[in-house]
């Protein structure tokens, strides 16, 4: 896979645009100027996160002995269940039980709003189909992209209104349906071609 197809299904997944109107509900006590600083923050504790499971993640599932392919059908599956949230939001969401006085600290805004398991699980898929600094490259990209569309979520809210946003956000969940689906059928495909020639 190339460097922007990956970083391109990366951002997606870290879904930045679907994640303003959360970012905006969980930092609604946080004073203004410091706003900034705690998405900067959180963002970049995400990104560790994620960089930290793209070297460790094959290592992990290999230990709990884990296969490729089990790694791309469950991936595919949480994939495709939380892009249908994403079409079809619940009544209710996240923010509703996270208490408004405190400041966010990794829970929620970093984990797992943005390094949730659906990118952990994208990341695994990747390592082991696109050398490693292409899979870096793709993240800073898709993580650079989200951050700054976070950094922007009030200028944001104003030019395109709930209503663009919550579009936007099902446009992406559509696109990520297929994805998920590929991901999962690629999975099944590779499964029966081992057990078919016995491996």
């Amino acid at each position: 896979m190339s460097l922007l197809s990956i970083a391109f299904s990366l951002f997606m997944l870290m879904d930045s645009i679907g994640n303003i109107p959360l970012y905006i509900s969980f930092l609604k006590g946080v004073d203004p100027k410091r706003q900034r600083y705690v998405i900067a923050r959180e963002m970049l504790i995400a990104l560790l996160i994620i960089i930290l499971f793209n070297f460790i993640g094959s290592g992990l599932m290999n230990f709990l002995n884990v296969t490729h392919d089990t790694i791309q059908i469950a991936g595919g599956v949480i994939l495709f269940i939380i892009c249908l949230k994403m079409v079809f939001p619940p009544p209710h969401d996240l923010s509703e039980s996270i208490p408004r006085d405190t400041e966010p600290l990794i829970v929620p805004l970093a984990v797992p709003l943005i390094a949730g398991p659906a990118v952990l699980a994208a990341v695994i898929i990747y390592s082991h189909e696109a050398p490693v600094l292409t899979v870096i490259g793709a993240i800073f990209i898709a993580w650079a992209a989200s951050l700054l569309i976070l950094l922007s979520s009030s200028i944001l809210k104003n030019l395109l209104g709930w209503r663009g946003i919550m579009a936007m956000e099902r446009l992406m969940g559509l696109v990520m349906i297929l994805i998920a689906v590929q991901m999962f059928l690629t999975g099944i495909s590779s499964f029966v071609h081992k057990q078919h020639l016995g491996i």
